[in-house]
């Protein structure tokens, strides 16, 4: 049988499908800086307050817009457009047609695999709510830009 993410575009997945490409890497809930100089985006090692450090895990999914009013909902359009996607997020992936990555939890079968390639942010963060105002130049961090499958 064809995995899904092979033969649908990420507008045709259902809810459950889209969910399901997230590969709990914690990425995306990193903070990110601006140079407002050259508008180039920077990665920090400061995560939002709503992830779990440990498990890479948001602790309020439900509601997390309403709670960090400035969180981006991916959607297919936000994939294809946001320029600090990862190049090793899965939804990226797809939409590049390049499918999914060996570590993948829907490839492997485990979580782990994300963790051991290097591609998890677990513990290796800290919470946006221990970084003072004026620190956060201090955070940015230098995310292995890798792709395993390369």
């Amino acid at each position: 049988m064809t995995a899904f993410w092979e033969i649908k575009t990420l507008e045709e997945m259902s809810p459950e499908e889209w969910e399901s490409l997230c590969d709990g890497c914690g990425r995306c809930c990193l903070l990110k800086l601006e140079d407002e100089d050259t508008g180039e985006t920077y990665t920090s090692n400061v995560r939002c307050k709503l992830l779990n450090g440990h498990t890479c895990r948001c602790t309020d999914y439900a509601n997390r817009q309403d709670l960090v009013p400035d969180c981006i909902r991916l959607d297919p359009e936000a994939v294809r457009t946001l320029g600090w996607i990862p190049k090793t997020c899965a939804y990226r992936r797809v939409a590049e047609g390049r499918g999914l990555a060996w570590w993948h939890p829907l490839v492997s079968g485990t979580k782990q695999t994300v963790i051991d390639a290097g591609i998890s942010v677990r513990s290796r963060t800290v919470s946006e709510t221990e970084v003072k105002p004026g620190e956060w130049e201090d955070h940015v961090a230098e995310w292995p830009s890798f792709d395993p499958d390369e």
